[in-house]
């Protein structure tokens, strides 16, 4: 079936086929016709499975058959996380490049003010996440009342993440009459109930079985436990040998470790968490969607909604403790029926976590190898001890980010490849080595003789009774120098050694020219016989 057999509009078709949209998905083929000709959906359908582009084109197609009224929205797409509602609208803004129909994304952790503007310039579809629509509704920025779609997507999401009293609230303000589609990966008792409220004689779609993940991807188990996890992480993302791996943890703060320790072992890594500014968490995805980074560590938030085109690994390092999750987060590779690898680490404390999730999956997780931890002697105390002197401790604190370790990582890779080079120029011939060595000795005997104790109280007291030495406030060790006399090294300065260079010239000088005048007089001058006893007298003195 080609989407052209779907009933949709040629303008939108284009748009379709310039995005590389062949022939539609199984939830495309069942929901597009009924929400075309204007019927209520309920669709069960996991993620990855083309739900976007099912229920965007035929609100696009309906909004360009029909006059707008005015500026406030008219169709009203309702996610759960930042992440998501920028997803749908990138894909709105594709399929509908084509059509006079525009869309206004909002979401909270930015600033609003661009976000009101977008909608007081005008906007037909609005996607939006519960919390900042409903601040801006309370501020008086958005109405409801214009509304002739609703869509609530990853019901389960909201339900999971408390939106649900956001979501109920908002419901108030829409009109009567409308279209609704809900869209869930798993219908729960408290989603069924919603969805009996919500929608008029809808059409039901169940594409795969409630929660079922997708029968192409690959799934691999290890015993591990938390001690080992690390370096088998690093060492599945190099011999697994693809360029993207999304990593999975239970906490931000895991995430953050985990990405800390990627970057350490050479694996550039981001994390992204809830934590994240919403420029943080942007960078970062567009960062990995472009290969620019190996490794993107994520929060469930991310589980849901990051649509990353062949996506070939998905890696749990701690598996979640409700089991539909672990649905959603191997949901992220395998999308549209493509291939998927997703790996799972599951230590001793995680056992009961399996369990459950095999038990709603229908079948065991193939075992891939087992690690056990083997504790090695002297680990603790290793772990205590400091660094030995003269070894770089940890570049950056156990608190710094996944990119201020990466920055450091390749900081020391190219301060090792300028001090290579370095070293072999300056490498000594063994001849060299030999005449500095008694250098070398002298310079360690002088280092020792600084780092020798202080004198006690005791002995400085008995110093001060035989009265005070000239340099009693120093350290008895300590060099001393005296602005008066040279150096103790011996060494004079190149001002001072030019100094004498030229009082010697012009003595030699003034003797060359007395030297005619005395062969003239025929002996010594009377300057010169009387220079000898001036000299005896002050040697005489000094011995006296």
């Amino acid at each position: 079936m080609k989407f052209s057999e779907l009933g949709i509009e040629k303008n939108i078709l284009k748009a379709l086929n310039e995005a590389g949209y062949d022939e539609p998905t199984p939830i495309q083929q069942k929901a597009i016709p009924p929400l075309i000709d204007g019927h209520d959906i309920m669709g069960c359908a996991q993620t990855g499975t083309g739900k976007t582009c099912a229920f965007a084109v035929p609100i696009i197609q309906r909004l360009e058959a029909q006059t707008a009224k005015g500026r406030a929205p008219r169709a009203l797409i309702l996610t759960p996380t930042r992440e998501l509602a920028l997803q749908i609208f990138e894909n709105i803004c594709q399929y509908a490049r084509y059509t006079g129909r525009t869309a206004a994304v909002i979401f909270g952790g930015v600033s609003q003010v661009p976000q009101v503007d977008a909608i007081k310039r005008g906007a037909d579809i609005l996607i939006a996440t519960p919390g900042r629509l409903w601040d801006l509704m309370g501020q008086g920025h958005v109405t409801l009342g214009s509304i002739e779609c609703f869509v609530l997507d990853e019901a389960d999401r909201m339900l999971d993440m408390g939106f649900f009293p956001d979501v109920k609230r908002i419901i108030k303000f829409l009109p009567e009459k409308r279209q609704t589609m809900l869209f869930s990966a798993t219908i729960p008792k408290e989603i069924a109930a919603l969805a009996d409220s919500l929608l008029h004689t809808p059409v039901r779609i169940a594409i795969t079985p409630s929660a079922k993940p997708v029968e192409k991807i690959e799934q691999k188990l290890y015993f591990v436990e938390k001690a080992e996890k690390r370096e088998l992480l690093a060492e599945v993302i190099r011999r697994s040998n693809v360029a993207q791996t999304l990593v999975f943890t239970r906490t931000k703060h895991g995430a953050d470790r985990v990405a800390r320790d990627l970057n350490r072992a050479g694996i550039k890594s981001k994390a992204i968490h809830g934590d994240k500014s919403q420029n943080q968490r942007q960078t970062a995805l567009s960062d990995f969607k472009a290969c620019k980074i190996a490794a993107l560590v994520a929060t469930d938030i991310a589980a849901r909604g990051i649509d990353i085109n062949e996506l070939p690994l998905v890696i749990n390092f701690e598996l979640p403790n409700i089991p539909e999750t672990y649905v959603h987060r191997i949901g992220r590779t395998g999308r549209a029926g493509q291939e998927g690898t997703a790996i799972s680490f599951c230590d001793h404390t995680e056992r009961p976590y399996l369990a459950d999730i095999e038990k709603l999956i229908g079948r065991a997780i193939p075992v891939e190898g087992e690690v056990p931890h083997v504790p090695k002697e002297g680990e603790e105390t290793a772990r205590r001890a400091p660094a030995p002197r003269g070894r770089t401790r940890k570049p950056v604190s156990e608190n710094a980010t996944a990119e201020e370790v990466a920055a450091d990582v390749q900081r020391q890779k190219a301060q090792k490849q300028r001090r290579q080079p370095a070293a072999k120029a300056a490498a000594p011939a063994a001849g060299q080595t030999a005449r500095r060595a008694p250098a070398a000795e002298a310079r360690e005997e002088q280092r020792a003789k600084a780092a020798a104790p202080r004198r006690s109280r005791s002995s400085s007291a008995g110093a001060r009774g035989r009265g005070r030495a000239p340099y009693a406030k120093y350290e008895q060790n300590e060099p001393r120098y005296d602005a008066h006399t040279p150096a103790r090294t011996g060494e004079l300065s190149e001002a001072a050694a030019a100094r004498i260079r030229q009082k010697v010239a012009a003595a030699m000088a003034a003797r060359t020219e007395a030297a005619p005048a005395v062969k003239q007089a025929g002996g010594q001058p009377a300057a010169s016989s009387a220079r000898p006893a001036r000299s005896r007298s002050f040697r005489g003195h000094r011995k006296g």
